[in-house]
């Protein structure tokens, strides 16, 4: 039995034979060769996506700046002065491109036909910056030339779709976004708005003065190409610039702009300087220096010199030039303001009753300090007897001297800075200078007379406009701004300037007074040629001796007044050194031209002309006068002079 079983178990075993031992070890190589060659494979495509993600997340997951954008300039009536225009530069990144180089030939072919770009040199490009993921291909390009990429991208997608064997897509070129200032009105009151510089840094003017307030905060884009070369990103976004809303009113100031650089081509002068100014509130209406230059193009010299004459300077002298060009007479030269401080002196006595409004003084020419020194009058053989009145009408030196000593030098110096002078008025606007008085203890005899008419000190134009502006308001001074409202981006009001009342300079019955003096002085007085038919006009004329007084050079200078029911405007003109020798010393040529600005501006204003002017006081006839043209022919009225000698004996 038991053999039978052994048999049985022998019969069942078969023999593993050589050729199934050979099958097997083929097929098993077969399934090893298999999953080896799907092992690599995975792993080198895991690998190049890795590589691909990893090489554009270190090149492209880089953060780009969106900028923005600084706020606009407006004049009073909400005309731009100044805005930021939105532009692009082309960006080429070769390092995206060349990751697929299917991708390259359609984009060169895009950039060739759409920007005209040359295909060998972008070539070159992809070549010798391989690595890099910025290069810029084209700058300031407007929006509608960044649109005709935009079209062509579109036209290329809609040819993919149709034409399956098409390959590549337009990637590795994008716009990058820039503010660019631009300024309207050109030249149109260059000297207030200013200019940007390189990083949007405000130079001069309002640009300077509120940049914190125009400059915005930029934004960023974040992101990161995928595996299709697509971006994704996060955004945060730039924050603008707050606009500023001026005080300038820009007609105003245009027909000013235009007036000034007419008299400097036809007269010419080393300086001219026009302010115009709402003697209510502070709020200046206009302002002029010189000529003006290009805002859009603020180095560019050849609106002022010609081609000859820029040929002749070094870069020292261009740079010197431009500077010069930039600079606010207005705001930042010191002169002596001469007979237009006239009003200061005899308000100051006025309000200490030093004097009365009925006094009277009598004038020979001269006054005579020890035995050296004589300074004489405007009119060199006397005015004769004057009330008070007419010593501002006929601008008598005499007078002024006479006054000044009676109020002593500790009370003339206090007025002078109760009135701010050789202080600064604080404008909104960079670089104003604040003059120099005479010290306190320095302000002896000689100096107190010539410091009474205005010379041996120093003041800038907003001084003498706002010190005036309060004479002839009622008695208050207001600190004078440029100013009127910031808004932020959107349009709503941030802060709306309120008028800042800096002191309060004379009572009424002074500052009525001083009115009715000014009038008689446009009517009678030195000032007749300030006259406009329709306007009722005050002011006062000046004419200063510039240092060294020998030299015969003179500063003349008109501040005047026109006043409506709700408006009353001040203009203040000085023209330093006249080229014209027969205009240097006389005192019309200011107030000529103020006529000249006032009669255009007003409109502007709404303040229109009216039929025959009623002045508010009786006039002051000629044979009122003690000494007449017959008695004295050096005094002519009408062609008055605010002219000062200062004579050693």
């Amino acid at each position: 039995m038991q053999e039978k079983q052994e048999k049985s178990k022998k019969k069942k075993i078969k023999k593993f034979k050589y050729w199934m031992q050979t099958s097997l070890v083929v097929v098993f190589g077969f399934v090893v060769a298999f999953f080896l060659v799907l092992m690599i494979r995975l792993a080198f495509l895991s690998g190049e996506d890795k590589y691909e993600k990893s090489a554009l997340a270190q090149q492209s997951y880089v953060s780009s700046v969106i900028p923005y954008k600084r706020g606009s300039i407006l004049d009073r009536n909400g005309n731009v002065l100044a805005a930021s225009d939105l532009i692009y530069h082309l960006i080429l990144d070769p390092k995206v491109l060349l990751s697929k180089e299917e991708n390259v030939a359609p984009t060169i072919e895009a950039l060739v036909q759409v920007y005209g770009f040359n295909e060998t040199e972008l070539r070159s490009i992809l070549v010798e910056k391989a690595e890099s993921s910025y290069v810029v291909l084209r700058r300031q390009m407007s929006y509608a030339d960044k649109e005709l990429m935009t079209k062509y991208e579109e036209e290329w997608a809609k040819k993919k779709e149709q034409d399956k064997e098409l390959k590549g897509e337009i990637k590795g070129v994008w716009f990058e976004e820039e503010y660019k200032r631009s300024y309207p009105y050109r030249s149109v009151a260059s000297h207030i708005i200013g200019f940007t510089v390189s990083g949007d840094v405000g130079t001069y003017g309002i640009e300077q003065q509120y940049n914190d307030e125009l400059t915005g905060i930029n934004g960023r884009t974040y992101g990161y190409y995928d595996a299709s070369l697509n971006i994704q990103k996060t955004v945060k976004e730039a924050i603008d610039g707050n606009q500023i809303v001026s005080t300038i009113d820009v007609n105003v100031q245009r027909v000013i702009q235009r007036q000034v650089e007419e008299f400097l081509d036809t007269v010419g002068a080393e300086n001219v300087g026009v302010i115009m100014l709402d003697a209510n509130n502070g709020e200046i209406l206009g302002m002029q220096s010189n000529y003006s230059y290009d805002l859009n193009a603020p180095r560019d010299l050849s609106t002022v010199y010609s081609e000859e004459e820029l040929e002749l300077m070094t870069e020292e002298q261009k740079v010197n030039a431009m500077y010069d060009i930039w600079r606010n007479f207005c705001i930042s030269d010191a002169y002596e303001p001469g007979s237009t401080f006239k009003p200061i002196t005899v308000a100051a006595a006025l309000e200490e009753m030093i004097t009365d409004m009925n006094a009277e003084y009598t004038c020979d020419g001269r006054e005579q300090f020890g035995e050296e020194i004589v300074i004489k009058c405007s009119n060199s053989r006397g005015h004769g007897k004057l009330s008070l009145a007419q010593t501002l009408m006929f601008s008598c030196n005499d007078a002024m001297m006479q006054i000044a000593a009676a109020e002593g030098r500790d009370l003339f110096y206090s007025y002078q800075k109760h009135f701010l002078m050789g202080t600064k008025t604080g404008i909104d606007l960079p670089g104003e200078t604040a003059g120099e008085l005479i010290a306190l203890n320095t302000l002896n005899q000689t100096e107190l007379a010539t410091s009474s008419f205005g010379q041996s000190f120093t003041v800038n134009m907003m001084q003498m406009a706002s010190a005036f502006a309060s004479l002839i308001n009622g008695g208050t001074y207001y600190e004078p701004h440029v100013v009127m409202a910031i808004k932020n981006s959107a349009g709503a009001t941030v802060e709306k300037m309120k008028p800042v009342v800096v002191t309060k300079t004379v009572s009424a019955d002074t500052s009525a007074f001083i009115k009715e003096a000014m009038y008689l002085t446009v009517k009678e007085g030195t000032a007749t040629k300030a006259q406009m038919d329709g306007y009722l006009l005050g002011g006062k004329t000046g004419t200063a001796q510039k240092y060294p007084r020998e030299a015969g050079k003179n500063l003349v200078s008109f501040i005047g007044f026109v006043e409506s029911e709700d408006r009353t405007v001040v203009i203040y003109v000085v023209v330093d050194e006249a080229h014209d020798p027969e205009k240097m010393s006389k005192s019309a040529t200011a107030s000529t031209l103020a006529s000249a600005i006032l009669e255009e501006t007003l409109p502007y204003l709404k303040m229109y002309p009216e039929g025959e002017i009623k002045y508010r006081v009786e006039m002051i006839q000629e044979e009122d006068l003690e000494i007449t043209e017959e008695d004295n022919p050096e005094y002519l009225p009408e062609n008055n002079e605010d002219t000062t000698e200062i004579i050693p004996e």
